[in-house]
């Protein structure tokens, strides 16, 4: 037999390759076939939960970008566990993991890692009024609090084998307390929390203060499909050119726990916004409040509260005017310029009528009220998961005072977990009830005014799974 020439050789071995299955189609033609893109993560305050504007979240606002991006929709599905999502991911059922996740060996069996977006400060916390730490060897000798298995875990490791011999700590159960809470207990002298998370657990624990930051923060990515790799490079494509363009920046602040401060006005430039602002729209507040059945100054001291007054005042989640209403909820009431003050509040009267029906008949004033504006603006069914903690722990579902004081529950991860609505921010509305009770009192109180009658507004449905269309990303 003579040998094969170069070229025939060639030609052989292409058409023995044409001889296979045709190549398979890369994840992201799959992706763009089905018109989805799937994404698991947890329901976390970092990552994915439903808020008073709708579903919010870090993860959730860079994986609707991303699926904007590719043209698709987005169905992401919340999981209770880094467990459940690397199962989902392994198995092919979802196209990426983004929890606020950092690679580690558990997950090679899942996915890829994509480049870090981000790098989080680790914090060391103490208590108010205790020595403050102030570098790595003071934790040597302290009880320390880290969750079991987390990042923060692999850290103080990665510090013993290193800087700090002598280091040891206390492992909280993924599914217990969040460290912190042991550091405000008094349960632990220091614990060690991701900045991130720290935004929102500082308003659960105001006792509680950062020391230090370690030296080493924790990377941040998402977890690609095995398979994939052109999800992957697309996906690290996206977070470079988010970063570039300071889209990503802005996200990650828009969603920490900072980023809604209620407005703690001195009561001297509210009533100079009284003499000032309040003339120009008093006719509306009353006629609307007339309309639907509740006192002006409480309409008014919502529309204070929301916007001080300024038909023009935007929120960093597109709520709009003196009412702050969401595109959605204007949509659904009617209006169609919520800049238009006039607008604004009668849109603002029918949503707060709308959503007093919802609280039971049989809870007495002024109870119902303050029920009423928390609902208005955290959602009707995270106030709903608050009354079932309120009545599990033997206090009155129906009385605002015990209700009020089990919120913040909703923020820890030992109740939202078994909530059925999910995490929500519990301090936002105490705080705003008593914001608005403040302005309805200065109100009251100004020449030829009398006492008030009581009125309030917002719903949602349970995380889960959610499924988002194709829109402008929020970066």
């Amino acid at each position: 037999m003579r040998a094969l020439t170069l070229s025939a050789a060639i030609t052989l071995l292409g058409s023995l390759a044409g001889c296979g299955h045709a190549a398979a189609p890369g994840a992201l033609d799959e992706i763009r076939a089905r018109g989805e893109l799937r994404v698991v993560t947890l329901n976390l305050p970092t990552c994915y939960y439903f808020g008073a504007q709708g579903t919010e979240g870090l993860e959730f606002e860079l994986a609707r970008a991303y699926a904007t991006r590719l043209g698709v929709k987005l169905t992401i599905n919340a999981l209770t566990n880094e467990a459940a999502m690397q199962a989902e991911l392994a198995a092919g059922h979802a196209d990426i993991a983004a929890a606020s996740l950092t690679d580690s060996p558990d997950w090679s069996h899942a996915g890829d890692a994509a480049l870090p977006y981000s790098r989080i400060p680790q914090l060391v916390v103490y208590q108010r009024g205790h020595v403050q730490p102030r570098e790595t060897l003071q934790l040597e000798s302290a009880r320390l609090a880290v969750r079991a298995g987390s990042p923060q875990e692999r850290i103080l490791q990665r510090l013993k084998s290193t800087v700090a011999p002598a280091l040891q700590w206390v492992e909280t159960a993924p599914s217990s307390a969040d460290p912190v809470e042991d550091v405000d207990s008094g349960n632990a002298d220091y614990a060690i929390s991701d900045a991130r998370e720290f935004s929102f657990a500082h308003h659960l624990y105001p006792n509680v203060l950062v020391g230090f930051a370690l030296p080493e923060e924790r990377p941040v990515q998402w977890l690609v499909r095995h398979g994939a790799p052109d999800l992957l490079a697309s996906v690290n494509k996206f977070f470079r050119e988010l970063e570039a363009s300071g889209a990503l920046a802005r996200l990650v602040q828009q969603s920490s726990g900072d980023t809604r401060r209620f407005q703690y006005e001195e009561s001297r430039e509210f009533q100079a916004h009284v003499g000032d602002r309040l003339p120009r729209y008093r006719s509306w507040f009353e006629q609307a409040a007339a309309q639907s059945g509740t006192d002006w100054r409480l309409l008014a001291a919502i529309g204070y509260q929301e916007s001080k007054w300024d038909p023009h005042a935007e929120s960093d989640d597109g709520a709009l005017g003196v009412m702050m209403l969401t595109a959605d909820t204007a949509h659904s009431l009617g209006v169609k310029d919520r800049k238009d003050p006039e607008q604004s509040i009668f849109g603002g009267a029918r949503y707060l009528a709308q959503v007093r029906t919802m609280i039971p008949d049989r809870i007495p004033e002024p109870d119902r009220t303050w029920f009423t504006i928390a609902a208005y603006n955290v959602g009707f069914g995270h106030l709903e998961d608050a009354r079932v903690i309120t009545q599990a722990l033997g206090k009155n579902p129906d009385s605002w005072t015990d209700v009020r004081e089990r919120l913040p529950l909703l923020a820890q991860q030992r109740w939202y977990s078994r909530a059925r609505r999910g995490y929500a921010r519990g301090w936002e509305p105490v705080q705003f009830v008593d914001r608005i009770q403040r302005w309805l009192r200065l109100l009251e109180w100004q020449p030829g005014e009398a006492g008030p009658a009581p009125g309030a507004a917002a719903a949602h449905e349970a995380p889960g799974s959610d499924t988002v269309s194709p829109a402008t990303p929020g970066a």
